[in-house]
């Protein structure tokens, strides 16, 4: 694996702690700024709507840039707006700033993902992106409870001028350490990038990443009032639990990155149906605090046990456009994530009490496992399936993308089996 994609998964840690430290901080931010939890819980729905939107946006406006500096561009802009939400005088300035900070964490993961895909083989996608999201995970098992043990003891100001330190840190590493891009063969257009979402598959993709990350993350975004209020443990237990969640992150992340790429679909079901059980057991659990912490474990495992295998399946089914297919991913990904906190919020408005986000999130992820069932079902052998070239493709018999034919030669990208000095072509003008 390049060093290259090490450096893009170490960047990912800062913004995966900014993305989710949120969830151990709403108390006292809604304290500070005078909301509702529920209301200061919008501000975690306000980051995915960000990268909802500015992926794509982004994507698109830095198609034929160069990919380097595209990167130390938008990994400077999300240090400043860590910095601006730690300044926030209220509730507004810091919504905005939060927004501003998902724009810039959509554009980096959906332009570092088409880098880390690109310095791999086909076969080795889902271990690319493993490592990527393995970033998130370490964030999840470090960053998150971090945030949450400085929001405690040193106000929740502390944890944004943490991550901003951290995000100064990741500037340095990709400034110095990812190495030249070559020009691609093929100068990327945006009509025929978009030819992908002709393609059901690339829409039941999204959907199907869509649920089962909306699912979990409509519990998690209130774990913890959940385990303070409902299962009764004293607010100090906040960070362990959240970073019992990030190490069930990290373990699942590593299997799951393993097995993806030879077994798809069926992480795919495994994982999305644990998480379905394993929601609904803390709904009806949810006042046993052991339990409470267990799940809390099992979530994290299930949840990133399939997030290496999602985003392989997006890049597998758009591969002729894999910008677009990082930026479609990532939205992909958020709008689970806008969708799970405000449904978590909205049971919570109707006095369903809190442990009703994990019957809400396990609503979610069933109807994810109905899709993914539909997903295998529509992967016929030898169905012809158009590409962002203009051309057309047959996949190969067998439910398993990640062993699909090879690109064509008019393909905007190319990989390789081991790392060297000059990498694969990703889209932009020039050699940065």
């Amino acid at each position: 694996m390049p060093l290259a994609v090490y450096i893009l998964g170490l960047s990912v840690f800062a913004l995966g702690t900014s993305e989710f430290m949120l969830s151990g901080l709403l108390p006292p931010i809604a304290d500070d700024m005078d909301v509702t939890i529920p209301q200061a819980g919008l501000l975690i729905s306000a980051f995915a709507i960000g990268m909802v939107v500015g992926a794509p946006l982004l994507a698109v406006a830095t198609l034929r840039l160069p990919r380097r500096t595209t990167l130390i561009a938008l990994i400077s802009v999300f240090g400043l707006g860590q910095v601006a939400g730690a300044l926030a005088p209220t509730y507004e300035v810091l919504f905005v700033s939060r927004v501003v900070s998902a724009f810039a964490c959509a554009g980096f993961w959906a332009v570092g993902a088409a880098v880390a895909i690109a310095m791999v083989p086909q076969t080795s996608r889902a271990r690319a992106m493993a490592v990527m999201i393995g970033g998130l995970s370490i964030a999840n098992v470090l960053g998150v409870p971090a945030g949450a043990f400085l929001g405690t003891h040193l106000g929740w100001r502390s944890a944004f001028w943490a991550v901003g330190a951290a995000s100064a840190i990741a500037l340095v590493g990709v400034a110095t350490l990812i190495p030249r891009i070559p020009l691609p063969e093929r100068k990327p257009e945006l009509r025929r990038e978009l030819l992908i979402y002709r393609d059901r598959q690339v829409w039941l993709a999204i959907a199907i990443t869509a649920l089962a990350a909306g699912g979990v993350f409509c519990a998690f975004s209130y774990l913890a009032p959940l385990l303070t209020d409902v299962a009764g443990l004293d607010e100090g237990w906040v960070p362990s639990v959240l970073g019992l969640f990030g190490v069930g992150a990290l373990i699942g992340t590593v299997i799951g990155g393993r097995v993806a790429d030879a077994h798809l679909f069926g992480v795919l079901l495994g994982g999305v149906v644990a998480s379905t059980v394993f929601l609904a057991a803390l709904a009806l659990l949810a006042s046993n605090a052991v339990a409470v912490v267990v799940l809390s474990l099992l979530l994290g495992f299930s949840a990133f046990f399939t997030a290496p295998a999602l985003n392989a399946r997006m890049f597998n089914v758009a591969a002729a456009a894999p910008i677009l297919a990082g930026a479609t991913a990532t939205s992909a990904f958020n709008l689970g994530n806008t969708g799970g906190p405000w449904l978590g919020g909205t049971v919570i408005d109707a006095d369903f009490g809190f442990a009703s986000t994990a019957w809400a999130g396990a609503a979610m992820t069933l109807v994810a496992v109905g899709l993914v069932a539909l997903a295998m079902r529509h992967q016929r052998p030898g169905r012809t399936r158009v590409i962002a070239t203009g051309s057309t493709t047959t996949e190969p018999p067998h439910a398993h993308p990640a062993k699909t034919s090879k690109p064509s030669k008019s393909s905007t990208i190319s990989t390789i089996s081991k790392p060297s000095k000059t990498f694969p072509a990703v889209s932009g003008p020039s050699g940065d």
